[in-house]
């Protein structure tokens, strides 16, 4: 009997990357058209048998050049929050329409509201028998994710309620990488004799938020430095004004700033500089900053915002490759997918 082919034996045959060739037949991550066709067609040609995608099997079998069959339907976007041009998913479902709308896909947007999530009822605009596919961006309410799983329709959360930890949601998760740069700027301030560092925001908000934090306090861990509680602004869960309110007042009460506080978002990160300003104190002067997102706002502050860089555009290619192949395979395991994030450093972390 012949040798199983392995990923490594096309990527040996073909002089490239296992990583590449992973890719290409899993159908994940960003590579060029031609190159997905050339390894898909050596994997074919020498009879790798475990494709995740039976449709790029027949692709290369007969003619990849061949125009693909348009498809029709509808991947509607459930959002629970307005967006603007700062948000990260703005970006990013630019390039989701664009995947999908190159396949004949259409895709509408439902801004799902409080008395929605109240009364676990659909947005007016939305029609199942058009939907071909579901995406959730910023639905952070456990009931209001599960009923959507029980539509029995492709389903993906980019990001996702703190509770799908415990509770696996019948649908795919894609998250931005929440841990690394945030190691990163723990062990760099370490190495500069930084010490006191907290973290400031909601940890239980969502998904994110909560893995931003347990990512604070494994670097921590890890490096050895003790982890002040009192630094810990994660239980004030207030908002709009009174959120800001009740965040100056513990802010200001601390006997002794941390000399760095690494906020869950930008926008946190904003509130913490509005509240120094009424207590008379300044960034990086009295105490460093990092935020999360790389928003538009973290680089016309003065000083500009450290801060972990959001790669939108391959968020929403991954959103279009999550679900698309959920439609090709509705059987298989629910994933749960993360992308790459970068640390830039800027002027609120030196000192």
């Amino acid at each position: 009997m012949a040798n199983k082919v392995t990923i490594q034996d096309i990527a040996d045959a073909l002089g490239v990357s296992r990583n590449t060739v992973s890719k290409a037949i899993n159908n994940t991550g960003i590579l060029a058209d031609t190159t997905r066709e050339k390894v898909l067609a050596k994997a074919v040609e020498m009879g790798y048998k475990q494709f995740s995608y039976a449709n790029s099997v027949s692709d290369i079998l007969g003619n990849v050049s061949a125009p693909k069959p348009q498809k029709t339907g509808e991947f509607a976007l459930f959002i629970g929050t307005s967006l603007d041009n700062s948000h990260f998913a703005s970006t990013m479902l630019d390039k989701f329409q664009h995947e999908i709308t190159g396949l004949g896909y259409s895709m509408t947007i439902h801004r799902v509201t409080k008395d929605h999530f109240e009364a676990l009822s659909f947005p007016a605009s939305f029609n199942k028998e058009r939907t071909v596919g579901i995406i959730c961006v910023e639905m952070f309410d456990l009931s209001y994710c599960e009923m959507l799983g029980e539509l029995n329709l492709p389903l993906l959360f980019v990001d996702g309620p703190v509770e799908s930890f415990s509770h696996q949601l019948a649908g795919d998760m894609l998250l931005m990488d929440n841990s690394a740069a945030i190691f990163q700027i723990i062990s760099d301030m370490k190495e500069r004799g930084i010490t006191k560092i907290g973290f400031v925001g909601q940890r239980k908000h969502c998904r994110s938020f909560f893995e931003r934090y347990m990512a604070f306090r494994n670097a921590m861990y890890l490096n050895d430095l003790p982890i002040d509680e009192k630094f810990c602004l994660t239980d004030i869960h207030s908002h709009g004004a009174e959120y800001f309110s009740c965040l100056y007042k513990v802010l200001n009460e601390l006997e002794e700033l941390p000399e760095l506080l690494i906020c869950a978002n930008d926008f946190v990160a904003i509130d913490i500089v509005n509240c120094l300003k009424i207590m008379g104190k300044s960034y990086p002067e009295d105490i460093m900053l990092c935020g999360f997102d790389d928003s538009a706002e973290s680089k016309v502050m003065t000083p500009a915002l450290t801060t972990c860089h959001i790669h939108s555009q391959a968020i929403g290619y991954t959103a279009a490759n999550l679900l698309l192949s959920r439609i090709e395979q509705p059987d298989l395991n629910y994933r749960t997918v993360y992308t790459e994030t970068n640390l830039i450093y800027r002027e609120s972390t030196k000192n």
